[in-house]
């Protein structure tokens, strides 16, 4: 049976996101360190030094179906941070948009929204999702109102559901898009990016 989600490379005016692989390494390792991005408690971003087990779970879990991307930004050509579609469930033609991150610098631009545009279009008008979940922690407020802007609605929260690192349980606030909604969420995310791209 074919993978649902195959190996591919999507690119856009700013940023291309191609399959991440070990060579990213040593880029991933230094968009990290701009912000120190593995200090925030509430999300997860490697550590330099776990880098390479970071990537080697991210190719484990394309053989399960996943695909992560490293982010390269176009104007500079370099790898800024990272990507991926998981818990994919090909039966029923869902998958979560998660692990994303960028090196602080590239935070709070246009970077983003275009990602997840190139994403969310290559989810619902080429692989004909039913729905993309997004999922983060209650306490990351920043990504939260992130999503939202995006055009996803707030399907609940998961109470004590799983554990972190430091061994305390963490709530999962869930949203998602649907493939009814993709064609408003696109026009939103559309104009979003126009109005980034004339204040450039």
């Amino acid at each position: 049976m074919p993978r649902w989600i195959t190996t591919t490379t999507l690119a856009g005016d700013h940023v291309v996101l191609e399959p991440l692989e070990v060579q990213h390494a040593d880029a991933l390792a230094e968009a990290a360190t701009d912000g120190e991005l593995w200090r925030l408690w509430y999300t997860f971003v490697p550590t330099p030094e776990a880098v390479a087990d970071y990537i080697d779970t991210a190719l484990a879990e394309r053989a399960q179906g996943g695909l992560a991307f490293a982010v390269r930004d176009r104007a500079s050509d370099t790898v800024i941070g990272s990507t991926r579609y998981c818990h994919v469930d090909e039966t029923n033609r869902r998958a979560e948009i998660g692990y994303t991150w960028y090196a602080q610098r590239f935070q709070r631009t246009a970077i983003n929204s275009e990602c997840k545009r190139l994403m969310l279009a290559h989810a619902f008008e080429t692989l004909d999702a039913i729905a993309i979940e997004f999922r983060t922690h209650w306490h990351n407020r920043a990504s939260r109102t992130a999503i939202a802007r995006l055009g996803a609605k707030q399907d609940g929260v998961l109470r004590n559901h799983m554990k972190s690192a430091d061994g305390i349980y963490r709530d999962t606030v869930v949203f998602s898009i649907t493939d009814q909604e993709w064609p408003a969420v696109r026009q939103n995310l559309d104009f979003a990016l126009e109005r980034a791209s004339a204040d450039q």
